[in-house]
């Protein structure tokens, strides 16, 4: 893994970035927790690649407030075309 940011997915809405922080904080040094709110995600950036491993191989997969938590490295957003509009002619 070379990213440090993981995507933790399979979130109850209810969940806090300190519930997820105090989680991870088990597997190294979280620098941020950011949870899209109503969407049922959110990110964990850990200070290295290497605790970000170690989180993801122990988690994944793991129940966490009743549900399994889904765990793979952060994907860069896709950048937005100009030509993605509904423009009709």
């Amino acid at each position: 893994m070379q990213n440090s940011k993981l995507y933790v997915g399979n979130l109850k809405y209810s969940v806090t970035n300190e519930m997820l922080s105090e989680v991870f904080s088990a597997y190294g040094e979280v620098k941020s927790v950011t949870i899209i709110e109503g969407k049922g995600f959110g990110f964990v950036e850990m200070s290295t690649a290497e605790e970000a491993q170690k989180a993801k191989e122990a988690l994944n997969d793991t129940d966490f407030d009743g549900r399994p938590l889904k765990i793979d490295e952060a994907k860069p957003p896709k950048p937005r075309s100009e030509y993605q509009s509904n423009r009709r002619y």
